[in-house]
């Protein structure tokens, strides 16, 4: 599928090396101001960092199509592109009828019988670039509600947690400054693990080797409310959405899968007298609905599977084939992963914040 949301729905289209990628946002509210630095500032937090990188440089600028008059919404379905520049097609000519390993060339050709090999078609985190742009029209929409309603601005802070072998110290967690976020290379509002951080990526380079990592992401000033149990609880949506991410291999909600090792009588966090909880050890969701605390959640990400050094593909005659790879990749995506799942948050949390509205009368 090519569509997220119930209410508010993206569809992105598009592929790597294709002329444009884009989407359609349907189900958006009327009346929303539509702020350009906003969207643009998002999409350049996107691209690719100096030790990170690919080296492909798109300028992504949005093209409205429809929707959007004079700086508002319309309410009817926002269509927009951003035009593919910088494509460098002929990087992957010889992969035409070769497998990468640890790529979707494979699984894509045995699907469709065809496939794009130009940077992955598809299957390429070029498409990413949507979502980012679908997420913060989603934001705004958000922005704007709180502040008619008068309630707190809800807050959406993702970052690095982890690159490598590197990781946030838990004592650090309470103390980061997420305005510092984007000012750091690697997205860690952290000093000293962003240096390190960015230690584990020059040697990556070096080595024409790759690495993974996590993307954490606090929500704050959450309302209640927010999830639709049975079957599309808030912690299940997100689930799906963090894992539709190019690369994402895990996500944990809350304490994760470090709950596994605990005793009901410690994971049963303890009430205060203000309704919330001393730990927020569920991350702000309980029975799939949010609780008001904040929401907490972790998404781990692979290495990226492109390296410039010499690796052992298939072909489709089912023999196998030394080569080395051309092109431009990164060495970690999880810098660029950030401000992808900053956008999926948001898109879940407009969506049920629409859906929450049929709830009750």
């Amino acid at each position: 599928m090519n569509t997220f949301g119930k209410l508010l729905t993206l569809t992105s289209f598009g592929e790597s090396h294709g002329e444009a990628v884009g989407g359609v946002l349907d189900g958006f509210p009327a009346g929303i101001r539509i702020h350009m630095d906003f969207l643009q500032e998002a999409l350049t937090r996107r691209s690719p960092m100096q030790q990170a990188g690919s080296g492909r440089k798109e300028p992504d600028s949005v093209e409205f199509l429809s929707g959007v008059y004079e700086g508002v919404s319309l309410g009817s379905p926002i269509a927009f592109l951003i035009r593919n520049q910088d494509a460098h097609s002929g990087d992957y000519a010889a992969l035409k009828h070769l497998f990468r390993p640890a790529h979707a060339d494979d699984t894509y050709f045995h699907k469709y019988g065809v496939r794009d090999e130009r940077g992955g078609g598809r299957a390429s985190a070029r498409e990413t670039a949507v979502r980012v742009a679908g997420g913060a029209l989603a934001e705004m929409f958000l922005k704007q509600l709180c502040e008619r309603q008068g309630a707190p601005e809800i807050e959406i802070h993702a970052y690095t947690k982890q690159i490598g072998t590197v990781c946030l110290p838990d004592e650090a967690e309470n103390a980061l400054d997420m305005a510092e976020i984007y000012t750091s290379p690697t997205r860690c509002p952290h000093e000293e693990t962003d240096r390190k951080m960015q230690e584990v990526l020059k040697q990556c380079r070096e080595e024409k080797d790759s690495t993974g990592g996590v993307v954490r992401c606090v929500v704050k000033n959450m309302p209640r409310n927010l999830g639709e149990p049975i079957y599309d609880k808030l912690s299940a949506r997100l689930a799906g959405a963090m894992l539709g991410i190019n690369a994402a291999r895990g996500f944990e909600i809350g304490m994760g899968f470090d709950a596994a090792a605990q005793k009901g009588s410690v994971h049963n966090d303890t009430w205060r007298e203000d309704g919330n909880t001393t730990h927020n050890y569920a991350g702000g969701v309980r029975g799939g609905i949010s609780t008001g605390e904040a929401l907490t959640f972790n998404v781990a990400f692979k290495p990226i599977p492109s390296l410039m050094r010499e690796q052992t593909l298939l072909r489709e005659d089912g023999k196998l084939e030394n080569i080395t790879l051309t092109g431009r990749h990164d060495v970690c995506c999880v810098p660029r992963a950030v401000s992808v799942v900053k956008a999926m948050t948001a898109l879940v949390l407009a969506d049920f914040t629409l859906l929450d509205r049929c709830s009750r009368l």
